[in-house]
Formats: C-alpha cells, sequence, structure tokens
C-alpha cells in the first residue's frame, strides 16, 4: 500500500510539473500584456525580463501557503488516504481547467481553481464524514476562505475596472496622446511615483514571503516605517528619473521593464502555491506517516502534520527546480502567446481584427452608455468639453510601429494593477493577480476611448465572456474535483489508476486539438500592417493584396467544399458531407472577420479612389458570400437524403455528372490561379468557356425535368440531382462575377 500512495505522489509531482507549465502560460497576462501591447522591446528580451523575476520570485519564497495545507480542509478530521484522494482530484482538475482556458486563449485564476477545487474534494469526504460521525460540516470545511475568495472576485473586478478607467484618464489628460511633448515639467514625478509604487510592490508582494527579508527582520521595519521609505523612495526616485530623463533615457521603459520584472516576480513568489501546494502537502503528509505510522493504515492515519507550518526536509530545492520549470515554459510555451493575445486584442488603440462577436447584453450596454453619455454631454461646458478632446486627439498619437497601445498606458496598467494587489494584500483580501491586472487594463483601454462605436460591442462582448470564465472557473472547480474525490473515495485504488489514465489521455488530446487549431489559425500580418499603415498609397497596395488573398481562399474553400458535396452525393460518403458542413460553417465566420476588415482598410485609401473601386468591393464581398450560402443550399438536401440511406444517385446520372463536374474544378482552379497571380490576360476567355459550362448544365437540367415528366423515376432523387444541378449552375455565376469584380478592383 505504501508503494501505491508513493506512486500516487510521485504523479502528483509530475502533474505539478505540467501544472507549473500551463500555470505560467495561463497567468503570463498578468505581468507580459503592457509590455507587449507597447511594444516597450522586443519579445525576446521581454521573456528575459519577466524570465529572471520568476526565477527570482520562485526561488525566494517561503514556499507554503498556508491554504493549500489547512485554507479550506481541517486535516486533524482527515486520513492520509482522504488527503490522497482530495489533493489527486485537486492536481487533475486544474491541470484540466488550466489546459482549457489556455488551448482557448482565455485568461483565468489558478488561484480560484485551486482553491474552489480544494473545496470540492474536501466537501466530498466531508459528506461521508458527516453521514458516519454526524461531525457538522463547519468543524470539517473552513468556508470561512472560500467566501474572502467570492468576495475578492467581485472587488477585484470592479475596483480594478473602474480605478483603471480614472487613473488612466487623468495621466492622458495630462499627458496627451503626443506625450514626447509634455514631459518636461511632469515626467521626472511620474516616474518616482511610478518606480516607488512599484519598489513597495515588489517589497510587500513580490518578496512578503523572502525567508531573507523574514530573517534579518527587514520585513518587521518596513511594516513600521512605511511612510518613511515611500517618502525616502519617492525623493531618490524622482530625481533619479529626472537625471535618466536629461539623458534622453525612456522613463516609461524603464517603468513597463520594471514593473514586469516585479509582477512576474510577485506572481512566482505567491502563486507558486498553486501550482506545488498539493503535492508538496501531500509529500510531506507521506513522509509523516511513514515515521509516525506505528502500524496504522493509511485509512485511519490522520494528516495532522498539515495543521502546523510546513517542516519539508529540502522545501528550498523545490522552490528553485520549480522556478527553472516556471522560467523554461515561458520561453516555450505558444499558449502563453495566445493568452496575451487576447487581452492585448480587447485593448487595442486601433481599429483590427475583432476575436469576439456582438451580444446582446453588449448591444445594450453600448446603448446605454451612448445614452448617458448624450446627456452628461449636453449639461458640460463647451470649453472644458474641447479642451478634453483636444487632450485625447489620437491623429497625434506617439506609438511604436506594430504597438496595440502606447507607452504610458502601458505604465499605467503596470503600476496601478501594482498598486491595487498591495492595498488587498494590506486589507487581508485575496485579489486574484490575473483579474486585477485585466480589468486595469479594459479600464484604461476604455478611458483612451480604445472602444470606438465600431468596436466597443466587440470588446464588450470579449471582457464578458472573459469574466463569465472565471465564475465558471470556480463552479467548474467545485463540481469536478467533488466528483473526482467521491469516485476516489469510493472506487479507491481502481478509480484512482483509471483518473491517471484518463486524464494522460485528456490532456493528449487537448495538446493535439491545440496544436491543430494553432496551425489552422492565419496570423494576418497583412492586415495589421495595413491598419497601422499612413501612407495612403501603400494602405492601397496593402489592401488589394488581402482582397486577393481572401478571395483565392474563397475559391480554393469552394473548390474542396464542392468537391465533398459531390463526392459524397454520388458514393454515399457521409462523412465528406459532414466535412462540408464544417467547412461551410468555419468559412462563414471567418469571411465574416476578412470582410470587416477589408471595409476598415476601403476606409483608410484615398477617397476618389474609394469611390472608383466601391463598387467592384462590395460586388466581390456579396459573391463571396453567395458562394458561401450556395454551397451550403446544395449540402443540406444532400446530407439528409444519404444520412437517412435513401436510394442512390442512379449510375446513368453519375456518368452524366463526372465530365461536368471536372469541368466546374477546371474553372475554380484556373479562376484561383487568376486572383491569386493578379494577371487577368485570360480572363475573357475563361468567362466564355464558363458560360459554356452553364449552358451545358442548363440543358441536362432540361433533360432532366422532361424525364421526370414522361419516366416513373424515384422523385425524391431526380428532384435531389435537379438541385445539385441548379446550384451548380448558380456556383458558377457567383464565380464569374468575382472574377470579374476582382478583375476591376485590382486594375489601376
Amino acid at each position: 500500500m505504501d508503494i501505491f500512495y508513493l506512486c500516487i505522489l510521485a504523479f502528483l509531482i509530475v502533474l505539478a510539473v505540467f501544472d507549473l507549465s500551463v500555470g505560467v502560460a495561463n497567468d503570463a497576462v498578468n505581468f507580459l500584456s503592457p509590455a507587449v501591447g507597447a511594444k516597450v522591446a522586443k519579445f525576446r528580451i521581454v521573456l528575459i525580463v519577466a524570465a529572471i523575476g520568476i526565477f527570482v520570485g520562485a526561488s525566494t519564497s517561503s514556499g507554503m501557503m498556508d491554504i493549500a495545507r489547512h485554507g479550506i480542509m481541517t486535516p486533524q478530521f482527515y486520513s492520509l488516504d482522504d488527503v490522497m484522494c482530495i489533493f489527486l482530484a485537486v492536481a487533475a482538475t486544474d491541470v484540466i481547467l488550466l489546459d482549457i482556458f489556455n488551448t482557448l486563449g482565455m485568461p483565468t485564476s489558478t488561484t480560484v481553481s485551486m482553491v474552489f477545487g480544494l473545496l470540492g474534494g474536501s466537501t466530498a469526504l466531508a459528506m461521508s464524514k458527516i453521514v458516519s460521525s454526524g461531525m457538522a460540516y463547519e468543524q470539517l470545511i473552513n468556508t470561512d476562505k472560500a467566501l474572502q475568495v467570492i468576495i475578492g472576485i467581485f472587488l477585484s473586478v470592479a475596483i480594478a475596472f473602474v480605478f483603471g478607467l480614472i487613473v488612466m484618464w487623468i495621466t492622458r489628460l495630462v499627458f496627451t496622446f503626443n506625450y514626447k511633448k509634455h514631459l518636461r515639467w511632469s515626467i521626472a514625478l511620474f516616474g518616482g511615483v511610478s518606480v516607488t509604487s512599484i519598489f513597495y510592490f515588489l517589497l510587500v508582494s513580490g518578496l512578503k514571503n523572502s525567508k531573507i527579508l523574514i530573517d534579518y527582520g527587514i520585513s518587521d521595519w518596513i511594516a513600521c516605517h512605511r511612510l518613511l521609505l515611500l517618502g525616502g523612495c519617492l525623493v531618490c526616485f524622482t530625481i533619479l528619473m529626472e537625471i535618466l530623463h536629461l539623458l534622453h533615457v525612456n522613463i516609461f521603459k524603464v517603468v513597463v521593464l520594471f514593473g514586469t520584472f516585479s509582477l512576474a516576480m510577485a506572481f512566482a513568489g505567491n502563486d507558486l502555491v498553486n501550482f506545488i501546494g498539493t503535492p508538496l502537502a501531500g509529500l510531506e503528509a507521506f513522509i509523516d506517516f511513514t515515521v509516525n505510522g506505528d502500524g496504522q493504515s493509511a485509512n485511519s492515519f490522520k494528516a495532522e502534520v498539515l495543521a502546523g507550518p510546513s517542516t519539508l526536509p529540502g522545501k528550498q530545492y523545490f522552490l528553485v527546480v520549480a522556478g527553472v520549470i516556471m522560467t523554461t515554459a515561458i520561453f516555450m510555451s505558444k499558449k502563453a502567446r495566445k493568452v496575451v493575445e487576447t487581452t492585448v486584442n480587447l485593448s487595442r488603440q486601433d481599429d483590427g481584427e475583432e476575436v469576439f462577436s456582438s451580444s446582446k447584453i453588449a448591444r445594450k450596454t453600448v446603448r446605454s452608455v451612448l445614452n448617458a453619455t448624450a446627456t452628461i454631454s449636453r449639461y458640460a461646458p463647451r470649453g472644458f468639453k474641447s479642451w478634453v478632446n483636444t487632450r485625447f486627439n489620437t491623429d497625434v498619437i506617439d506609438m511604436d510601429e506594430g504597438a496595440a497601445f502606447d507607452l504610458v498606458r502601458a505604465s499605467v496598467n503596470l503600476v496601478l494593477a501594482g498598486l491595487l494587489i498591495v492595498v488587498g494584500t494590506s486589507l487581508q483580501l485575496p485579489l486574484s493577480t490575473t483579474y486585477v491586472a485585466f480589468m486595469v487594463a479594459m479600464g484604461t483601454s476604455l478611458a483612451d476611448r480604445a472602444w470606438g462605436r465600431e468596436t466597443a460591442v466587440y470588446r464588450i462582448t470579449g471582457v464578458i465572456t472573459v469574466i463569465g470564465g472565471w465564475f465558471i472557473t470556480a463552479g467548474a472547480a467545485f463540481i469536478m474535483s467533488l466528483t473526482i474525490a467521491f469516485l476516489n473515495h469510493v472506487g479507491g485504488i481502481f478509480a484512482m489508476v483509471l483518473l491517471i489514465l484518463v486524464l494522460v489521455l485528456v490532456l493528449i488530446n487537448n495538446n493535439r486539438k491545440f496544436k491543430k487549431k494553432k496551425n489552422a489559425e492565419e496570423v494576418d500580418i497583412l492586415f495589421r500592417q495595413l491598419v497601422r499603415c499612413h501612407d495612403k498609397q501603400q494602405t492601397w497596395g496593402l489592401l488589394v493584396e488581402h482582397v486577393r488573398r481572401s478571395q483565392a481562399n474563397m475559391i480554393d474553400f469552394a473548390r474542396s467544399t464542392f468537391h465533398n458535396i459531390t463526392n459524397g452525393l454520388m458514393y454515399e460518403d457521409i462523412k465528406s458531407l459532414k466535412q462540408a458542413g464544417h467547412a461551410i460553417e468555419e468559412q462563414k465566420s471567418t469571411w465574416k472577420r476578412y470582410r470587416r476588415k477589408e471595409i476598415l482598410g476601403m476606409r483608410k485609401i484615398d477617397y476618389m479612389l474609394a469611390v472608383e473601386k466601391n463598387t467592384w468591393f462590395h460586388l466581390g464581398c456579396n459573391n463571396s458570400t453567395q458562394i458561401i450560402y450556395c454551397l451550403k443550399r446544395m449540402l443540406e438536401p444532400t446530407l439528409e437524403h444519404v444520412d437517412n440511406n435513401f436510394n442512390p444517385l442512379p449510375k446513368e446520372y453519375q456518368e452524366e455528372m463526372r465530365p461536368l463536374l471536372k469541368e466546374v474544378d477546371l474553372l475554380l482552379q484556373r479562376t484561383q490561379q487568376m486572383i491569386v497571380n493578379g494577371n487577368f490576360t485570360d480572363a475573357d476567355e475563361l468567362l466564355v468557356d464558363a458560360n459554356s459550362t452553364k449552358a451545358q448544365i442548363s440543358q441536362i437540367r432540361h433533360q432532366q425535368q422532361d424525364h421526370m415528366q414522361r419516366e416513373n423515376n424515384n422523385i425524391k432523387v431526380a428532384l435531389l440531382y435537379l438541385n445539385t444541378l441548379q446550384e451548380t449552375q448558380e456556383l458558377i455565376s457567383m464565380v464569374r462575377h468575382l472574377l470579374r469584380a476582382s478583375k476591376r478592383f485590382q486594375m489601376v
């Protein structure tokens, strides 16, 4: 039995390694998004700064927060077997949930995942004890801690957003978007306040568990002399910032990089327990059992050692190894970049691809805000409104090429997030660093007027989706952990082994799906260049290239989908038909994004050129849309027919269709090549060939209608064949129109 629990511990440690990787990927948004969004430095430099902070924070942490040991459960009432059931359930739940959120590119809280996982797992075992011994739930579970976390969620979401909005609005009034012209009398003070705030955050939050500060009494001195420390740091750092400014050093970059280091360090020092707390607590309980068990069984030996402070030998080595794993993960994880992209996309200053769609609640929110703003604006002094608008003039924005927002906002994001975490820590509120960092970023982007009327509904939907995911995390962690712990308790060894196998399969499958999705996603660098380009002639060239690619992709989609539909019809291949259905739904979503991008591009080109090309642009858009719906109309009756196992297509119909399908495929292939190459020399010849194919289809349709009147054939099959011919003819018409529109649009 001892060997079995040792194997469970080994698996928990393996899960902890994986948890460290997926956890740092998810929480990377806390400290990477401001620096990445503002293009403070090369991405590798930002990663190096964050990695150093992570390693230092992990290595200097005292390592074991009480929450993993006795923050939720009362360990003296739980046996070693109970503890192992709970910790295995928590580790499995934590890894699965975080991996799912990372795969979706959604930031969530590792703290909430662990706390509610512990609460769910402990509750499952507590229920059995209540039934068997009649103990009270409050004796077995620390309900106050769970309540504190829930309160912290609501407070961190609301407070961070409101403070982000207010502080950014005031900061922008001071610096404006052309901030380099307003630095002389304000940058030293701003830099001094910012660096002082970050430094104090580093001491209070990032190093609060540091063994060095505790052993030498530095923590006690800081607690007694806070005002002196803050005043001295403010004076010294303000003078230093002025000197650096005179030496032409960009103070905002200094603030952002220092803030990135501090937040990364605090994350590693404080949130480390979320990843390795439960495995180390389980290890300590097992060691206590082997030393003090005295022949007791694991079902009767109480894990009382977890009620006191940690005495695990070699604990510091575990922390250093954890730091190395997290540091490696931040460099290697593609999911970390995806999570960071979600926050950056929702807070970027300019228009661009919106990841989220519109929602009813977002539309109502925007409408209410617009009405409220109009009412306030009606009573505000005209001079004040005019002055504020000049301070928020985005036409003169000073932003690096490829950046989502400027350095001023990046600095405010980091400084304010650090300050709010410090305040929350001093008030003993369990604020989530993920929640604070994300909501500050959303508040500052709203203050910067990044949520314009064209983008607000999409951004608000994104924010609501992310916040909803946070609450889902709590509920899902509780239910999943409760279920797994209960099955572990009832099923014993068999259930635990089965859980391990299922968990391994789930993780492998999730990673395969993520890689497949990542490979399928097109990183539209061309569109990003188009959005940030200010030269109208160059913008036109980028727009033409973007339209060319999207139209070529549409023809490629039409070829493959038409092939799957007709193959499915002739050979009763249900798999091909279902693939066509998935492709159509995917293409609808993709085309919707492409169309919106290109409409934004049309607004950026020369006005007279836009007037000239507008008709052909929209004709191309409309025909691309019609191609999708034409294929959908062709698919639906075919899928219903084949899926219901109705009579197959007769051989004479198949023989009649085969040469026709080859001609259609050749037409689509030639059209795609012309659009891709931008060479329309043979376009007229292709249009004539397309008309000839249409005429041929018309002739076959008339023959089929005549057969239906004269012969006693299967009416369902005949109508299906007729529908396929008709939609094929429509497809050719749409492709012809698209070719003409593409030719006219690309011609200079």
